[in-house]
């Protein structure tokens, strides 16, 4: 079996034991910081209540902010291959020319 840690970490005051991978606990602590965060702001606003509740509405707006990143970064990802592909294009004009 492959080595774990045991990480405490504490989301609307309420303390959770999570194993992670070694050396994977400050991002698992920074994932922590991040709902823990989302959660607050979503139970301020007072439009939802109980915790699994506010948890899930969490869960959407973290996964619907990946989403859109990894769609902005596939986005940009296909126009810096557009660019390499019409840089190669001008630089073969280019040696034509000069032949």
């Amino acid at each position: 079996m492959a080595d774990v840690d045991s990480v405490t970490v504490s989301i609307l005051d309420r303390d959770y034991q999570v194993n992670c991978p070694p050396g994977e606990e400050e991002a698992l602590r920074a994932s922590a910081r991040l709902l823990d965060q989302q959660m607050r702001q979503i139970r301020e606003k007072g439009k939802v209540f109980g915790m699994d509740r506010i948890a899930v509405m969490a869960a959407l707006n973290i996964a619907n902010e990946l989403l859109t990143s990894k769609d902005r970064d596939e986005s940009i990802d296909s126009g810096i291959e557009r660019l390499g592909q019409r840089i190669d294009e001008v630089i073969a004009e280019q040696k034509e020319l000069h032949f």
